[in-house]
């Protein structure tokens, strides 16, 4: 017998990250009691999302569109192209600097131990943007963990073998932390502050 819909509710909102049991619990009675009109609103933005949001072609971000709002405009510099591991971190790099390149994200990092290789984070397509030969600075914003420095240090060497300049941000970044939860100034700094690879 499935279970009633309210606890369908509660399990269904705790996929989100960092919503545990009681969390959960809290979001589902409030919607019912409170917002229901709150409620259907975010069934209909969240059904239509997971319709028509896909991934941008050329940096692989969360788009609507075929080719991003980034990669289709015309103001962005085209030899500066900055890597990140998640969408998320393309807005926190846009939010807190002046950055006026493209980027290109790898929806992950390098983990061996995971299983996860060159062509599961889409180095192979990393590869052939800059084998194009548009791009004359690669801009590595990997998360300052133990993968997010293993994949940097993969992504320098594929860099350097093309005789194009490779640069790391600064670590003002913690060591451990994600670039979603740094401040904006921090961010900023770390980014002007990158050095060669």
């Amino acid at each position: 017998m499935p279970a009633p819909l309210i606890e369908q509710l509660i399990d269904a909102l705790r996929i989100l990250p960092g919503v545990g049991p009681k969390s959960a619990q809290r979001m589902a009675y409030h919607l019912l009691e409170r917002d229901r009109d709150g409620a259907k609103q975010l069934a209909t933005v969240l059904e239509e999302s997971v319709e028509h949001i896909g991934h941008c072609l050329q940096c692989r971000t969360l788009s609507e569109t075929e080719l991003c709002h980034i990669c289709a405009s015309h103001n962005r510099d085209p030899q500066l192209l900055c890597i990140v591991e998640s969408p998320i971190d393309v807005k926190a790099v846009i939010q807190a600097t002046d950055y006026k390149g493209l980027f290109f994200v790898l929806m992950g990092h390098l983990s061996p131990l995971d299983g996860i290789g060159p062509e599961d984070i889409g180095l192979d397509k990393l590869a052939a943007r800059l084998d194009e030969g548009a791009i004359s600075e690669v801009i590595i914003a990997t998360n300052p963990t133990v993968e997010g420095e293993a994949t940097s240090h993969y992504i320098a060497e594929m860099v350097n073998k093309r005789n194009m300049t490779a640069t790391r941000i600064a670590h003002g970044v913690p060591m451990g932390g994600e670039l979603e939860y740094v401040s904006g100034s921090t961010l900023l700094r770390a980014f002007s502050g990158r050095s060669t690879v």
